[in-house]
């Protein structure tokens, strides 16, 4: 049955990547909203079968620079009251953490790059169990506390919360699975400020990229896939 996939996008490149086929063989309808030019309305949010909040390079604290960050934690908050499922991705997942009363704050370090996770032993009978020694794209400065009532995935030695869950419909996601290997270099091109002022060469990327991508596709799309089936979708 063909459902209503909305994503709310912060930055035109990060966009649902290998999510966005793995959606429309499923049979489903994915509609994009660009958050600070596109009203994000708690009904819009909460209405579509399965909302997909997307990264982007503001904080999940700037709603005093950016007002529309208060008005999407505001009408997240009733979609996660609401139970309805819901993926969030790096400020996605900050997001959400808000949305859910939880702190999010810098974590002194920038982990930008590919690298295992530490998967929790309750991600073993998750969908997140197919990235175990997978290395997957981080690309962050913030953190999150582990929101009350979820259980918590995954870490990294700088991440300690990098992925939570509530059951089968909710998951916040620090990292980044669901960028394919061949779209890294508009990350390398509209990131080159933030990646020179961390001391990051985009060489390392591309080889990290070239290295660990066809493995990490195959492992998002497993991971990915399982998650919509226990979603319901």
């Amino acid at each position: 049955m063909s459902r209503t996939v909305l994503a709310v996008r912060h930055l035109a490149f990060e966009d649902l990547g290998l999510l966005a086929p793995v959606l429309h063989e499923r049979g489903h309808t994915v509609r994009y909203v660009d958050a600070g030019i596109d009203p994000l309305t708690t009904a819009g949010l909460l209405d579509a079968d399965l909302l997909v909040i997307l990264g982007g390079p503001i904080g999940a604290n700037d709603d005093d620079r950016y007002p529309f960050v208060a008005d999407e934690i505001n009408a997240l908050r009733v979609r996660l009251n609401a139970r309805r499922p819901t993926l969030g991705i790096c400020l996605g997942a900050q997001l959400m953490a808000r949305a859910l009363d939880t702190k999010v704050h810098p974590t002194g370090h920038t982990e930008i790059g590919y690298a295992p996770l530490d998967l929790t032993a309750e991600a073993a009978g998750t969908p997140l169990r197919h990235l175990a020694g997978v290395p997957v794209l981080h690309w962050h400065n913030d953190g999150f506390d582990l929101p009350a009532g979820t259980t918590g995935l995954a870490s990294t030695a700088t991440t300690p919360h990098q992925a939570f869950a509530d059951g089968a419909h909710l998951l916040g996601l620090q990292f980044h699975l669901e960028t394919p290997q061949h779209d890294l270099e508009r990350w390398l091109i509209g990131h080159a400020e933030a990646l020179s002022a961390a001391g990051i060469d985009p060489r390392t990327l591309r080889d990290q990229a070239a290295r660990h991508g066809p493995a990490l596709t195959e492992a998002a799309r497993r991971t990915l896939t399982e998650w919509l089936s226990k979603a319901g979708f």
